[in-house]
Protein backbone atom coordinates (compact mmCIF):
# COMPACT_ATOMS: atom_id res chain seq x y z
CA UNK A 1 0.00 0.00 0.00
CA UNK A 2 1.42 3.38 -0.97
CA UNK A 3 0.61 6.60 0.77
CA UNK A 4 0.15 9.89 -0.97
CA UNK A 5 2.93 12.29 0.16
CA UNK A 6 0.46 15.18 0.12
CA UNK A 7 -1.81 13.39 2.57
CA UNK A 8 1.13 12.77 4.93
CA UNK A 9 2.03 16.45 4.75
CA UNK A 10 -1.57 17.46 5.39
CA UNK A 11 -1.80 15.12 8.38
CA UNK A 12 1.44 16.52 9.81
CA UNK A 13 0.24 20.10 9.51
CA UNK A 14 -3.09 19.14 11.09
CA UNK A 15 -1.39 17.49 14.09
CA UNK A 16 1.43 20.05 14.36
CA UNK A 17 -0.10 23.30 13.08
CA UNK A 18 2.54 25.75 14.32
CA UNK A 19 6.12 26.31 13.24
CA UNK A 20 8.96 26.02 15.73
CA UNK A 21 9.47 29.36 17.51
CA UNK A 22 12.30 31.52 16.18
CA UNK A 23 13.28 32.69 19.67
CA UNK A 24 16.02 30.45 21.14
CA UNK A 25 14.65 31.07 24.63
CA UNK A 26 11.19 29.87 23.59
CA UNK A 27 12.80 26.78 22.04
CA UNK A 28 14.58 26.08 25.35
CA UNK A 29 11.27 26.36 27.22
CA UNK A 30 9.61 24.12 24.60
CA UNK A 31 12.39 21.54 25.01
CA UNK A 32 11.78 21.53 28.76
CA UNK A 33 8.02 21.16 28.32
CA UNK A 34 8.43 18.28 25.87
CA UNK A 35 11.05 16.39 27.88
CA UNK A 36 9.32 16.84 31.23
CA UNK A 37 5.95 15.99 29.70
CA UNK A 38 7.35 12.74 28.34
CA UNK A 39 9.89 11.73 31.00
CA UNK A 40 8.89 13.42 34.23
CA UNK A 41 9.92 16.51 36.15
CA UNK A 42 13.42 15.32 36.99
CA UNK A 43 14.57 14.73 33.41
CA UNK A 44 18.38 15.01 33.31
CA UNK A 45 18.43 16.31 29.72
CA UNK A 46 16.40 19.35 30.78
CA UNK A 47 18.71 19.99 33.70
CA UNK A 48 21.72 19.79 31.38
CA UNK A 49 20.09 22.12 28.84
CA UNK A 50 19.38 24.66 31.59
CA UNK A 51 22.93 24.45 32.95
CA UNK A 52 24.20 25.03 29.42
CA UNK A 53 21.71 27.81 28.69
CA UNK A 54 21.68 29.68 31.99
CA UNK A 55 25.09 28.87 33.45
CA UNK A 56 25.39 29.21 37.22
CA UNK A 57 21.90 30.71 37.46
CA UNK A 58 20.15 27.61 36.12
CA UNK A 59 18.43 26.55 39.36
CA UNK A 60 15.68 29.19 39.56
CA UNK A 61 14.32 28.74 36.02
CA UNK A 62 14.65 24.95 36.29
CA UNK A 63 12.76 24.70 39.57
CA UNK A 64 10.08 27.12 38.36
CA UNK A 65 9.49 25.34 35.06
CA UNK A 66 9.19 22.08 37.00
CA UNK A 67 6.58 23.75 39.21
CA UNK A 68 4.74 25.05 36.14
CA UNK A 69 4.65 21.57 34.59
CA UNK A 70 3.32 20.10 37.84
CA UNK A 71 0.67 22.84 38.00
CA UNK A 72 -0.34 22.29 34.38
CA UNK A 73 -0.66 18.55 34.92
CA UNK A 74 -2.61 18.93 38.14
CA UNK A 75 -4.96 21.65 36.95
CA UNK A 76 -5.83 20.51 33.45
CA UNK A 77 -9.28 19.14 32.77
CA UNK A 78 -8.29 17.94 29.31
CA UNK A 79 -5.22 16.39 27.68
CA UNK A 80 -2.35 18.70 26.70
CA UNK A 81 -0.80 17.42 23.46
CA UNK A 82 3.00 17.40 23.47
CA UNK A 83 5.06 16.40 20.44
CA UNK A 84 8.33 14.47 20.62
CA UNK A 85 11.50 16.54 20.94
CA UNK A 86 12.57 15.76 17.38
CA UNK A 87 9.54 17.46 15.81
CA UNK A 88 10.29 20.68 13.96
CA UNK A 89 6.71 21.89 14.43
CA UNK A 90 4.59 22.39 17.56
CA UNK A 91 1.16 21.31 18.66
CA UNK A 92 -1.54 23.87 19.35
CA UNK A 93 -1.15 23.21 23.09
CA UNK A 94 2.62 23.77 23.00
CA UNK A 95 2.16 27.00 21.05
CA UNK A 96 -0.41 28.10 23.64
CA UNK A 97 2.00 27.39 26.53
CA UNK A 98 4.76 29.38 24.83
CA UNK A 99 2.37 32.24 24.08
CA UNK A 100 1.22 32.23 27.71
CA UNK A 101 4.85 32.43 28.85
CA UNK A 102 5.58 35.28 26.45
CA UNK A 103 2.49 37.25 27.54
CA UNK A 104 2.41 36.44 31.26
CA UNK A 105 4.16 39.67 32.28
CA UNK A 106 3.10 42.05 29.51
CA UNK A 107 -0.48 40.94 28.79
CA UNK A 108 -1.72 38.92 31.78
CA UNK A 109 -5.40 39.10 30.77
CA UNK A 110 -4.61 37.58 27.39
CA UNK A 111 -2.43 34.93 29.04
CA UNK A 112 -5.25 34.13 31.51
CA UNK A 113 -7.74 33.54 28.68
CA UNK A 114 -5.31 31.34 26.75
CA UNK A 115 -4.58 29.38 29.90
CA UNK A 116 -8.29 28.92 30.58
CA UNK A 117 -8.76 27.51 27.10
CA UNK A 118 -5.72 25.25 27.45
CA UNK A 119 -6.74 23.85 30.84
CA UNK A 120 -10.47 23.76 30.27
CA UNK A 121 -10.99 25.70 33.50
CA UNK A 122 -11.63 29.35 34.27
CA UNK A 123 -10.01 29.15 37.72
CA UNK A 124 -6.34 29.17 36.84
CA UNK A 125 -4.71 31.92 38.91
CA UNK A 126 -2.20 29.55 40.51
CA UNK A 127 -1.01 28.22 37.16
CA UNK A 128 -0.83 31.75 35.77
CA UNK A 129 1.33 32.75 38.74
CA UNK A 130 3.65 29.83 37.96
CA UNK A 131 3.83 30.85 34.30
CA UNK A 132 4.60 34.44 35.30
CA UNK A 133 7.36 33.24 37.63
CA UNK A 134 8.91 31.18 34.81
CA UNK A 135 8.74 34.14 32.42
CA UNK A 136 10.35 36.40 35.03
CA UNK A 137 13.09 33.86 35.74
CA UNK A 138 13.95 33.63 32.05
CA UNK A 139 13.88 37.43 31.67
CA UNK A 140 15.96 38.00 34.82
CA UNK A 141 18.59 35.64 33.41
CA UNK A 142 18.70 37.65 30.18
CA UNK A 143 16.69 35.09 28.21
CA UNK A 144 13.18 36.57 27.76
CA UNK A 145 10.68 34.33 25.98
CA UNK A 146 9.31 35.97 22.83
CA UNK A 147 6.83 34.64 20.32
Amino acid sequence: MTTNPLSISAMTVAALPHAMPRCANARLALFAVRRMGANGLSDAHVAHAFVTGFGEGFRRPLVLIRALMADLAGSSNCPIAIAPCCCARTTAAEAAVLTILSRAETAPDSARLLLADLLGSRRNDGVLASATAVAQAFADAGRPIAM
